[in-house]
């Protein structure tokens, strides 16, 4: 288990200002009460790891204070510029997820780019978002909880499944987000279930995935015309929001060279915390679908997780 130790609390009134040194901070829903940076957005609270005083002190040539970078907490034990958006900082207390790794530097309006010409929080501080509200006091420990992004594939394919022949779609739907994953620094979970064309047994995972929080559902099969073509009616009643603009994009990007990609059904929208995406049944046009889906992962998990980059 990673943890990290708070050397010190910090706190400024105004911003564009050195924060102070306190005994101890409360967390609350906007940030950390009584700061300037405290409010209903992402970037509420500021982290620094001391370490990164420490090197840019050697650089600097001059020491300084925690808080002096504007930071809310200090800590020491962990690189705080490798963790993700979606990672944890927690103890029994409180709750942080981490929203944005660095930020862009204020230049002229920084006191410690005007003295040293050059600043640390761009590339070394993290910001976060308050989930449970607390106290928190230097010497306290936070245990760092990498996101891990639990990812449902779901085939339907009766003849698939009664094993006439391997299915070969779900499997690329699993190919295709391990190696996105991979570039994206994501850990990954998959759960995958290659069921008949039935429509309780479609609703009873749906309902499963989507009340445990499953970021991420992936449906292939079923979004045509025939007599067993029902995923769509079986998705669209668990969608709290529809996303239609990706799917007609798709449609229409290849429905321009192949009219019969035109007649997919395929949908997409977000269901309480998991988004999901119904694709058609064959390799291929999943490899089509996947392609313009998976550029589109990254914004849509913060846009759900509250993190306003964009």
């Amino acid at each position: 288990m990673n943890t990290v130790k708070i050397i010190s609390v910090n706190i400024s009134k105004e911003k564009g200002t050195p924060k102070t040194s306190v005994d101890s901070i409360e967390l609350n829903y906007e940030g950390v009460a009584g700061d300037a940076h405290a409010g209903k957005w992402h970037r509420q609270v500021s982290l620094l790891g001391a370490e990164s005083f420490e090197a840019f002190s050697e650089i600097a040539g001059k020491s300084f204070n925690y808080g002096e970078f504007a930071e809310n907490i200090t800590t020491r034990g962990l690189k705080l510029n490798d963790t993700r958006p979606g990672d944890r900082l927690c103890n029994q207390n409180v709750d942080l997820m981490i929203t944005q790794i660095g930020k862009k530097c204020h230049g002229s309006g920084c006191s410690i780019f005007n003295e040293v010409g050059t600043c640390i929080m761009p590339k070394e501080g993290i910001f976060a978002k308050v989930i449970k509200p607390g106290f928190l006091k230097a010497g306290d420990i936070l245990e760092y909880r990498p996101k891990v992004y639990r990812i449902g594939v779901i085939t339907l394919s009766t003849r698939a499944s009664m094993g006439v022949y391997p299915d070969l779609s779900g499997p690329q739907i699993i190919s295709d987000m391990e190696t996105y994953s991979k570039t994206a620094g994501w850990n990954t979970d998959f759960d995958y279930h290659l069921i008949p064309d039935d429509k309780e047994m479609l609703g009873t995972i749906l309902k499963t995935m989507t009340e445990s929080g499953t970021d991420i559902i992936f449906t292939t099969g079923g979004t045509g015309i025939g007599p067993e073509d029902f995923t769509p009616e079986v998705v669209k009643p668990f969608f709290d929001k529809e996303i239609p603009g990706i799917m007609e994009h798709v449609r229409l990007k290849y429905g321009a060279e192949k009219p019969n990609a035109l007649v997919s059904r395929s949908i997409a929208g977000l269901a309480k915390e998991s988004l999901i995406f119904t694709l058609p049944g064959s390799k291929k046009a999943v490899t089509e679908y996947m392609s313009e889906i998976t550029p589109l992962l990254e914004h849509l998990i913060f846009m759900r997780m509250g993190i306003d980059n964009h």
